[in-house]
C-alpha cells in the first residue's frame, strides 16, 4: 500500500457490496481495508437471497454487522442487484450521512456511480478482482484488488506452453516508470520529494497501484528495494513525527 492517501481520513464511509460478484471469503479483509480510510458505519450487501449461490454470504454476515438487501431478478439478463445498489448509494449520497463510499464489485456498471460520487466531492474507493474494467478502476480515487487481500500468497502460476493463450492481461512487473513519474510531479527544491506527496501522486496516476502487487506492504519498502535508483532520508518534524524524503540518485545536485 502507499504510505499516505487522500480520502475520508477518519470520516464515515458507506460500504456497499455487490453480492453477485464479490468474494465472501474476503469479507473481513475488505472491511479492514475500507477501515484504513475512515469508519465503516453503513454496511450493506445486495443480492437475491433466495438463490443457493448466496449461501456463502449468509453464513458470515452477522459476524460483521452487514445488512443484507433483497433484490429479486425480475427479468432475464437484467442485473437488478446493480440497480438497487446504485439507487441506495444515491440516497445515501444526498442524505449527507457519510464522507466517503467503498464500492465492492468487479462490474463496470458502477463506473457512473463512482464518477458521480467524486463530482459531489466525496471520497470513493473500489474493491474488486483484477478483471475489473479499467473504466471503473479509474473512476475511483483508490482501487484495491482482492488478489492483494488474500491471507496467503497465491502460488506462482505454472509455466505456460507456447501454444497456450493468455486469458488475462499480464500484471505490470516494473513499477519504476510510475514511481519516477510520481516523483517528478512531487519534486521540491534540492531534488528531494516528500514520500507522502509521491504516494498521493501515484494514486492520482493509477488508483489501482498497490505496493503489495510487487511484494511489499508499504511504498517506502518498495522504493528501498531499488537502492541504485532512489535515495531516502528521514527527518523529524517540529512535532516530533518522522518525515521521509526521496530523491533520484541520477539527479543529485552537482
Amino acid at each position: 500500500m502507499v504510505d499516505s492517501h487522500t480520502g475520508a481520513d477518519g470520516g464515515r464511509i458507506a460500504m456497499l457490496i455487490d453480492g453477485d460478484s464479490a468474494q465472501a471469503s474476503l469479507l473481513g479483509e475488505m472491511i479492514a481495508e475500507a477501515g484504513r480510510y475512515g469508519s465503516v458505519t453503513i454496511r450493506r450487501i445486495y443480492g437475491d437471497w433466495t438463490k443457493t449461490s448466496m449461501k456463502s454470504w449468509r453464513d458470515i454476515l452477522s459476524d460483521h454487522a452487514i445488512l443484507p438487501v433483497q433484490q429479486f431478478r425480475y427479468t432475464t439478463g437484467k442485473n437488478a442487484t446493480d440497480s438497487a445498489m446504485i439507487i441506495d448509494a444515491m440516497d445515501i449520497l444526498y442524505e449527507g450521512a457519510v464522507q466517503g463510499f467503498c464500492l465492492v464489485s468487479s462490474d463496470s456498471d458502477f463506473t457512473g456511480l463512482a464518477t458521480r460520487i467524486r463530482e459531489k466531492g466525496l471520497f470513493v474507493m473500489g474493491i474488486g478482482q483484477k478483471i475489473t474494467p479499467k473504466a471503473f478502476v479509474k473512476a475511483c480515487e483508490v482501487f484495491v484488488y482482492t488478489e492483494n487481500l488474500r491471507p496467503e500468497p497465491a502460488p506462482p502460476p505454472a509455466p505456460r506452453r507456447a501454444t497456450q493463450k493468455a486469458v488475462l492481461e499480464p500484471v505490470q512487473t516494473d513499477p519504476r516508470p510510475l514511481l519516477r513519474k510520481a516523483f517528478d510531479l512531487s519534486l521540491q527544491e534540492g531534488g528531494w520529494a516528500l514520500l507522502g506527496m509521491v504516494g498521493e501522486r501515484i494514486r492520482q496516476l493509477d488508483p489501482a497501484f498497490d505496493s503489495r502487487t510487487y511484494g511489499h506492504r508499504q511504498l517506502s519498502q518498495l522504493i528501498r528495494s531499488y537502492p541504485d535508483e532512489f535515495e531516502m532520508r528521514d527527518e523529524r518534524s517540529s512535532s516530533g513525527s518522522s518525515v521521509v524524503f526521496i530523491r533520484l540518485k541520477d539527479e543529485r545536485p552537482r
